[in-house]
């Protein structure tokens, strides 16, 4: 299973649970990312995990939406797009 199809399979709302510091981080980021978030590839590059992006996700905190990227030449990659919720902003305040 790739990592697009592993994120969007784990998109589920549950109820809310106080962030840890590297979860605080990660919306932090993603808050000041600006409408478009930012790809799973560049979110793990700041070294997140994939189980912390699902956590995210499963909590509402943030969504995945597939996307694909063009890279060059009929070059194609397959990315997740993240972006925070309006729970996730929310979950920044307290």
């Amino acid at each position: 299973m790739s990592q697009n199809k592993k994120l969007q399979a784990q998109s589920v709302n549950l109820p809310p649970e106080p962030l840890d510091s590297e979860q605080r981080r990660a919306i932090e980021i993603l808050a000041g990312a600006g409408p478009l978030g930012f790809t799973d590839t560049t979110l793990l590059a700041h070294g997140f995990s994939i189980e912390l992006l699902i956590g995210l996700i499963r909590a509402g905190l943030a969504t995945a939406q597939p996307e694909v990227l063009k890279t060059g030449a009929r070059r194609e990659i397959e990315v997740d797009r993240v972006k925070i919720t309006d729970a996730g902003r929310k979950a920044l305040e307290s």
